[in-house]
C-alpha cells in the first residue's frame, strides 16, 4: 500500500496523470469541433468519440518510451506488425486524426505549455473557420431526377430544359450521371443551392415542367430529403 501511495505521489506519475487529463480535455474540444463543423459524410459522432482515446493513448505511449531507446525500437517493430484495416475515406478525417495525435505527442513529451497554447489556438481558429464556412456555404446536394421517356426521341431537349431550370437556382451544377432507358430517363447532378427556399422553388419548377418526374436529393450533411 505504501508503494502504491508513493507511486501515485511521484512526480513522473503526477505529470502523466496531468497530461492524460489535458489530452482528454483538449481532444474532447477537437471532437466537438468535428461534430459541430465537420462536413464528412461518415458517422461524425462515432468518429469523434475515438479522438480522445487516440490522443490519450498517444500521450501514454510517448510518456513510456521517451526515455528508453529499447522501448522505442520495440514500438517500431510492433507498429510494423499492427496495421489499420479501415481506410481513411475523407481528408477531413485525416486532419482531425493528426490534430489528436499531435496533442498526445506534445503532452507525452512533457511539452505541456506549448501544446496547450497551440491546441487552444487551433481550436479557436477551427471554430472561426467553421462558422464562416457554415455562413457562406449553401446546400451541396446530389439531385436525382427520374423522368418517363414519353419524349425519348427528344432526350437532348429534355436534358437541356432540365439544365436550364437547375442553373436558374443553383450556383454550380455538375451532371454526374445520365441514363436513358426504354421507358425512363434518369439524371443525377451535384449542385450547390444557396438556400433551402431556393431548393423548394427548384423542385416546384421541375415538377411543373415534368409533372411525372420523381425527385430525390441527398444533402452532404447526411440529411436525406425528398
Amino acid at each position: 500500500m505504501n508503494d502504491l501511495a508513493t507511486l501515485l505521489t511521484s512526480s513522473a506519475t503526477a505529470a502523466l496523470v496531468t497530461n492524460l487529463v489535458l489530452a482528454a480535455v483538449l481532444s474532447l474540444g477537437v471532437a466537438w469541433q468535428y461534430e459541430r463543423f465537420g462536413m464528412s459524410l461518415s458517422n461524425r459522432a462515432k468518429f469523434a468519440y475515438l479522438l480522445p482515446v487516440l490522443s490519450m493513448t498517444t500521450a501514454l505511449v510517448i510518456s513510456v518510451i521517451k526515455s528508453s531507446l529499447a522501448l522505442s525500437l520495440g514500438l517500431v517493430g510492433a507498429l510494423s506488425i499492427v496495421r489499420f484495416r479501415t481506410p481513411i475515406k475523407e481528408p477531413e478525417e485525416l486532419a482531425y486524426l493528426f490534430i489528436a495525435i499531435a496533442m498526445g505527442l506534445g503532452l507525452g513529451a512533457n511539452q505541456t505549455v506549448p501544446t496547450v497554447v497551440a491546441s487552444v489556438f487551433i481550436l479557436v481558429a477551427m471554430a472561426i473557420i467553421g462558422r464562416l464556412r457554415k455562413q457562406r456555404a449553401g446546400k451541396n446536394i446530389y439531385l436525382s431526377v427520374d423522368l418517363t421517356s414519353d419524349a425519348a426521341d427528344a432526350s437532348s431537349a429534355t436534358l437541356a430544359r432540365l439544365n436550364e431550370i437547375i442553373l436558374r437556382h443553383a450556383r454550380t451544377s455538375d451532371l454526374r450521371r445520365y441514363d436513358v432507358r426504354q421507358d425512363t430517363i434518369e439524371a443525377t447532378y451535384f449542385v450547390d443551392i444557396p438556400t433551402t427556399a431556393g431548393l423548394s422553388v427548384l423542385v416546384g419548377e421541375v415538377r411543373q415542367a415534368f409533372p411525372t418526374a420523381g425527385i430525390t436529393f441527398l444533402d452532404q450533411s447526411q440529411l436525406p430529403s425528398v
